[in-house]
């Protein structure tokens, strides 16, 4: 199966390491790319994990599972930014009435412990 985030490598070999807790993703832009493919399997747990601990209780593992289940996640457009703790991006999706979505954000990532976290997002468009 080729990988979710549109890296076009199997998803063994790019994101699956992240979400079994093998590796750790070594950027902020490969951590965002394995939380777009934990949207599409879902993967609930994985993306309260690398939410950055101090900003989980803004986010519920629940809805975060129903909203990768309910709609059909179709591509990562990952758009270059000069910092190495930001990731903007826009991903593509079909919503659970069948209309395609642009979810468009510009993310602040966390490196604490070595690890990666996602901290927040501004909506963009």
């Amino acid at each position: 199966m080729d990988c979710p985030c549109c890296s076009g490598k199997p998803y063994e070999d790019c994101c699956k390491p992240y979400h079994t807790g093998e590796k750790h993703a070594p950027t902020a832009e490969a951590l965002m790319r394995s939380r777009f493919s934990a949207f599409a399997i879902p993967n609930g747990a994985y993306l309260i994990e690398t939410t950055l601990p101090g900003k989980r209780k803004y986010h519920n593992k629940q809805d975060l599972q129903e909203w990768g289940e309910i709609n059909q996640w179709m591509k990562l457009e990952i758009i270059p930014t000069p910092a190495l703790n930001h990731v903007e991006f826009k991903a593509y999706y079909t919503d659970q009435d069948g209309h395609p979505q642009i979810h468009h954000e510009f993310s602040v990532f966390q490196k604490m412990h070595e690890r990666w976290y996602y901290v927040s997002g501004e909506f963009l468009d």
